[in-house]
């Protein structure tokens, strides 16, 4: 990340912008920073002014708690305000439930396109998150990030034996790093089912996209994000899942954004 702004309460934020054209801010998920979206952004770039960004805890950006989902929203509002005042979103995951929150409070947001923001509506449900949110707040009140991460990966779905194998990775003591942001991302997603009543409030364009080769529970939530947004529309991907290609998504968003 090359640029800076800073947040509201004085958060330094540590972002990129490529392409010239109407600005969009790649919002990232939980376990992730802005270089996880900046393949994307390298697809969107010729047509638009594309922002990553290190969420607040992560990457290159500081944090400053009491940690609050009305902080990471005007981390939002600060980074569309340098790059001229108004963007659209794209967020992923739990990015999506930002992204849509962004636009009920108000911010100078023109459309918003999420993918697969899991909410367990069809899944688990209210009280699988409930228990999850416990044994999350727990293990990192003890400092048990290994644990936190594995906490997440099985509410993934992800096997207890790969979660193992994984523990062993090269990549694991990243992700330990920023174990303490798994709060921030269970924050944002709430009670875990698709806040109705606040989406209701948005006012611009939504486009709620899920992959074809992704559980139907998840691309039931995607359609359901679609329904209680006024002016939301809902779109599949063939051949795609979780971890979509940004070769399959960068055209449909490209249209999207472009109208």
């Amino acid at each position: 990340m090359d640029k800076q702004t800073i947040s509201r309460d004085g958060t330094p934020l540590a972002y990129r912008r490529t392409g010239q054209g109407p600005t969009v801010v790649l919002v990232s998920g939980a376990m992730s920073t802005g270089a996880t979206v900046a393949p994307l952004a390298a697809r969107l770039c010729d047509d638009f002014g594309v922002i990553v960004y290190d969420r607040r805890g992560r990457g290159g950006s500081g944090d400053t708690a009491p940690y609050a989902v009305a902080r990471e929203v005007e981390d939002l509002a600060a980074l569309i305000e340098a790059a001229g005042g108004e963007a659209a979103l794209y967020g992923v995951s739990s990015g999506g439930a930002l992204a849509l929150e962004a636009a009920a409070s108000g911010l100078p947001v023109r459309r918003v396109a999420v993918y697969e923001t899991p909410f367990a509506d069809y899944g688990g449900g209210a009280d699988e998150r409930a228990e999850y949110t416990r044994n999350l707040t727990e293990a990192l009140a003890q400092g048990r990030r290994g644990d936190a991460v594995a906490l997440f990966l099985a509410l993934t779905g992800l096997a207890p034996e790969m979660i193992a194998n994984a523990r062993q990775s090269p990549m694991w003591a990243g992700m330990e790093a920023i174990a303490p942001t798994l709060a921030y991302d269970n924050a944002v997603m709430g009670d875990g089912l698709v806040p109705r009543d606040r989406l209701a409030s948005v006012t611009v364009p939504v486009l709620a996209v899920a992959g074809d080769a992704s559980p139907t529970w998840l691309r039931r939530a995607t359609e359901a994000v679609a329904d209680a947004a006024p002016e939301g529309r809902y779109r599949v991907l063939e051949d795609q899942n979780h971890m979509v290609d940004p070769q399959a998504l960068a055209p449909v968003l490209a249209d999207f954004f472009g109208a």
